[in-house]
């Protein structure tokens, strides 16, 4: 896709990815910052209300007490519509290069493409990118004071300033819009129904606990929890914010038709037979999983549809006992089973739709059969609290070829029973809404518990508590990340939702674990050594890339929506002051630098340059890029995000 080249805010570079050539950016925003104080009564700092930080602003005159935040109002539908305001508004910022002014003060974004202006109110200002908003209000060049903005209003005049500004017609915005709308509408029934469990409403487990708790979505992203394609009644029992279930859809393929592998040899089908209880599979026949809504998708695809006239496959229906969808919603976990399954599902969520490739599943099986081979017993010695949930194993139905949408991937599951549970990172900072009578919630995330759990039990304030917590995490997750990437030249892509830690007694981090097949990476520099330990280890599979390309992609991944995105979620939680947790995290990189030359690369970039790559995820939407296909580098847009870490001092 050609993107043409637009004017860009001063001091920030952006492209795609492929080369400044085809630059992909945002119009250039005027902003002014107005005042929006009024003398008032300071108002109290709580977890549950991040706006009130204290009772001044950068010039230190009074700050009013800010308003209620607006995912507390009664209406699920206003609360939900402003959750997709403010996460559109915090990406649109980001990838604009957008300043935002302090806390307490209003944000002006004029739109000259439409002679509009939205006037924001910043009830906080995020050091790393995580700014909360209130609600906007939507100005004309002939209205001085504005009416209150809704989502649809917000999308509409931001995306059209964005297309008109990057030379291409409106009306390509449209599906972007109507993804932000869909977005809003699913979160609104998300809250609604947490509103109606009470503050006593818990997962099955506390793994599925995390797993669902992500009711308003990745912060970054302008669409989060749009769901198209799907039904409301599907969606209840697909949703895992809603806490869905279901039974899986089970087909019968003939053996000659079924493809897959293991990364220690064992037959795919022969592991699924024990999942299928209760299926009554005819003789010779091998059990092939599928996720309900895509079991009737794609028997309308012609090779599927051919399969069954011929009577090598032969749907049998839903059987079995029930599985949760996790966070991503395709792949499934069941509290009793060996494996968890990450099942392939062609609806369209967020960017992309998520059929599995059967490239990324033997990648997969790769990956696990190169950890197997030296990296998994280094890790177990050096860094016992950690591990890698591995896709080991695949299976499908169809000749080798294109994929037929009945691809499955198994996974390990380690938190069955009642062992230590990994709790997804991603579902630990979510944000939760009020009970629905304007009162915010007791605790805003999850992990506001679990810092205020390890200040009473440390006997310290929240503040050094979340400086020992951000510790304890770098501890159990991103020092061994880097170091396997030091030692072996494996790179993984461990954002939020692909992380998981477990908490101690005292709600600290005391073990950590990645999960994904489709994030996995191998510095080429390293090749010749990967090879030595598994021959064939690059064959046929796209695993090596360029030593850069791979230090700016874990940059982006570990760095930037990991660790700064942790630091801007305690900051926006009124846990600690960000400017406090990035001199933790920079004294940690960098005494890790000393011990870790091999890490060098990686760690020069997180500390010493002065942008970093970063995913546009609005940027993306808009475009209209399925993020899952295509090459890797340029299937999604990327920018250049000014570094905090560079400002941070010891």
């Amino acid at each position: 896709m050609n993107r043409p080249t637009v004017p860009r805010p001063a001091g920030v570079t952006r492209t795609d990815g492929a080369s400044p050539s085809t630059a992909a950016t945002a119009t250039a925003t005027a902003v002014e910052y107005e005042d929006d104080r009024a003398p008032g009564t300071p108002a109290r700092r709580t977890c549950a209300d991040p706006a009130a930080q204290d009772g001044t602003d950068g010039d230190a005159r009074p700050v009013r007490a800010p308003a209620p935040d607006p995912l507390d109002d009664p209406d699920p539908l206003r609360a939900g519509d402003a959750a997709a305001m403010e996460s559109l508004l915090r990406a649109y910022v980001r990838e604009t290069g957008t300043d935002v002014p302090p806390t307490g003060r209003t944000l002006v974004l004029r739109l000259p493409a439409d002679r509009l202006e939205l006037r924001v109110p910043v009830r906080h200002r995020s050091a790393t990118g995580w700014h909360r908003f209130g609600i906007p209000r939507l100005v004309t060049s002939e209205d001085g004071g504005g009416v209150p903005a809704d989502a649809a209003l917000v999308a509409a005049a931001l995306i059209r300033e964005t297309t008109l500004g990057r030379g291409v017609l409106p009306h390509h915005g449209g599906d972007a819009c109507a993804r932000v709308l869909n977005s809003a509408r699913r979160t609104a029934a998300h809250i609604a129904r947490r509103r109606a469990e009470g503050e006593g409403g818990r997962g099955p487990t506390p793994f599925l606990d995390s797993e669902q708790a992500l009711l308003l979505g990745h912060p970054f992203h302008p669409a989060p929890k749009s769901r198209e394609e799907a039904s409301d009644a599907e969606l209840e029992v697909y949703s895992p914010e809603l806490r869905g279930s279901f039974r899986l859809h089970w087909f019968a393929a003939h053996p000659d038709t079924v493809v897959g592998g293991s990364a220690d040899g064992r037959r795919p089908e022969e592991m699924l037979r024990p999942l299928a209880a209760g299926l009554e599979l005819p003789d010779g026949m091998v059990p092939v999983p599928a996720h309900p809504w895509q079991a009737r998708e794609v028997l309308a695809r012609p090779e599927v549809a051919a399969l069954v006239d011929a009577g090598l496959l032969r749907p049998l229906g839903p059987a079995g006992p029930h599985w949760y969808p996790t966070s991503s919603v395709r792949t499934v976990h069941r509290p009793d089973a060996e494996v968890m399954l990450k099942l392939s599902l062609g609806m369209r969520i967020t960017n992309s739709r998520r059929n599995n490739l059967r490239s990324e599943m033997r990648l997969g099986v790769r990956a696990a059969q190169l950890l197997a081979a030296g990296p998994a017993h280094w890790l177990r010695a050096e860094h016992p609290r950690f591990g890698v949930l591995r896709d080991f194993a695949w299976v499908s139905a169809g000749a080798d070829g294109p994929e037929t949408g009945l691809e499955t991937a198994i996974r390990d599951n380690p938190f069955r029973g009642g062992g230590l549970q990994g709790l997804c990172v991603a579902g630990l900072l979510a944000e939760r809404t009020g009970p629905g009578d304007s009162t915010p919630p007791r605790h805003r995330a999850a992990v506001c518990e679990a810092v205020e759990r390890a200040a009473r039990a440390l006997g310290v304030p929240v503040a050094e508590a979340s400086r020992r917590w951000l510790v304890r995490y770098l501890d159990v997750l991103a020092v061994p990340l880097i170091r396997l990437q030091a030692r072996y030249g494996i790179a993984l892509e461990p954002h939020h939702q692909n992380t998981l830690v477990a908490l101690d007694d005292h709600g600290l981090p005391c073990a950590g674990w990645y999960r994904d097949s489709q994030g996995y990476y191998l510095a080429a520099s390293r090749t010749a050594d990967i090879e030595r330990l598994l021959p064939g280890a690059t064959d046929g599979v796209e695993l090596v890339f360029d030593d850069t390309f791979v230090d700016e992609r874990v940059a982006y991944y570990l760095g930037v929506n990991n660790l700064l995105g942790l630091v801007g979620a305690f900051g926006a939680l009124g846990l600690a002051d960000e400017g406090d947790l990035l001199r933790v995290l920079r004294g940690v990189l960098e005494r890790l630098r000393t011990t870790e030359p091999a890490a060098a690369g990686l760690l020069d970039l997180l500390l010493d340059a002065p942008v970093l790559r970063c995913k546009g995820n609005y940027l993306t939407c808009v475009d209209g890029l399925d993020e899952l296909t295509g090459d890797v580098h340029t299937q999604s847009v990327y920018i250049d995000l000014p570094n905090p870490l560079t400002e941070a001092q010891r």
